[in-house]
């Protein structure tokens, strides 16, 4: 882990507690497209939910940095695990930026494990662009009420407490919008279908229809501060945990692609695959790719962490270029390992399905590219 601390080799303990339960329980959270309860239950246990939470709430008071190298040991394990944990953490930290005055004891409960968290933002109306809500509020006695049609929400039917977006009912634009924590059991929030997808098969991410009623003390900010909040808090930190699932995956399928190519043998010729030049050369390939995008994930890092000048840079590259190298690297751990990989007992073929997720994942990495051009040629994001 990153610091010389008492605290960093708790964290190793803590997360040692998790990697295995989550890396026993893969398979068949893979297989069956199923919640990794025992996995989740094991991170509610351990105390990780609260990792970037401060110490004052009961959290561990970690930053950017630990919570990057979290995420990617944990998904190295499970990538449904590491995408629940990600959405967790995320809204966890917009929580803790703009507490609900209603809700006054759910920062101890996130961080404790009593409340696993996750985002609904994504509106079917506006697809990728999770920044515009669609979906309107109304006023209504002492809070207001929504109906909107969410398409994508990690952990469906098993977060404790759910961070739902919607245009403000006094907005002009887009981009007024507000924010509410709501509880996963809230009458009138209801899971549209079932999560069938290609990869990351257990993190439960289905559409839901949203016609409730929400109190204003469950509002995160001020009126019309959703977009801000959007943008500074939460964006960052997914973004980077985002990063942290692609690099995991990499190197989950790296580790699967290195063991299997040096024990396996041509039994004409006694050699192992590793000692053809063309499968060596092409794991070096897949190595060097994953060490550079550990250093950026690090850099982008410690960048949130002193929120420096490049910050807003490095938030925005480090998905994408993660995603993209996931792509790469697991397509080539595929190649390598040949037919042992795609008859699944690897488990190459699960890395290879779940890294599909992120570059198409809200913002998708050719708006990030779209949006660090812009930034770096000096024209406004939005």
């Amino acid at each position: 882990m990153a610091i010389e601390t008492r605290q960093r080799i708790s964290i190793e303990e803590r997360l040692k507690t998790v990697t295995e339960v989550a890396a026993e329980h893969a398979a068949q959270v893979d297989k069956k497209a199923e919640f990794p309860e025992a996995a989740v239950a094991a991170l509610r246990k351990s105390g990780l939910l609260g990792l970037t939470l401060p110490e004052a709430v009961g959290g561990l008071g970690a930053g950017p940095v630990e919570f990057s190298e979290v995420v990617a040991a944990i998904s190295a394990a499970c990538g449904s695990t590491g995408m629940i944990y990600l959405m967790h953490v995320s809204t966890s930290m917009l929580v803790a930026a703009a507490p609900p005055p209603g809700m006054p004891d759910v920062l101890r409960r996130l961080a404790d494990g009593t409340n696993l968290a996750t985002l609904a933002f994504s509106e079917r109306g506006s697809r990728s662009h999770f920044w515009a809500p669609v979906s309107e509020e109304v006023a209504w006695q002492n809070g207001v009420r929504i109906k909107a049609q969410k398409s994508w929400v990690t952990s469906a039917g098993h977060a404790d407490v759910i961070a739902i977006s919607t245009l403000s009912a006094t907005g002009k634009g887009p981009t007024d919008s507000n924010l509410y924590l709501i509880p996963g059991k809230t009458e009138g929030l209801t899971i549209a279908g079932p999560w069938e997808g290609m990869g990351l098969r257990g993190n439960a991410s289905s559409p839901m229809t949203l016609d409730l009623n929400v109190e204003t003390g469950r509002r995160l900010g001020k009126d019309g501060e959703g977009f801000r909040l959007m943008m500074e808090v939460v964006l960052p930190w997914f973004n980077l945990g985002n990063a942290g699932v692609s690099i995991g995956l990499a190197d989950g399928a790296l580790q699967a692609a290195v063991r299997h190519c040096s024990g396996s043998r041509f039994e004409h010729t006694g050699e192992s695959l590793a000692q053809l030049p063309t499968i060596r050369a092409r794991l070096a390939r897949m190595r060097i790719s994953l060490d550079g995008q550990k250093a950026y994930l690090r850099q982008a890092a410690e960048s949130i962490a002193a929120a420096g000048d490049t910050t807003m840079l490095q938030v925005l590259g480090v998905k994408a270029s993660a995603n993209d190298a996931a792509l790469t690297i697991t397509e080539d751990a595929m190649r390598v390992c040949g037919g042992a990989a795609f008859s699944q007992h690897l488990a190459i073929d699960r890395f290879f399905r779940d890294a599909r997720a992120g570059s198409v994942m809200a913002p998708t990495a050719d708006v990030l590219y779209d949006f660090y051009g812009k930034a770096i040629t000096g024209q406004p994001l939005f």
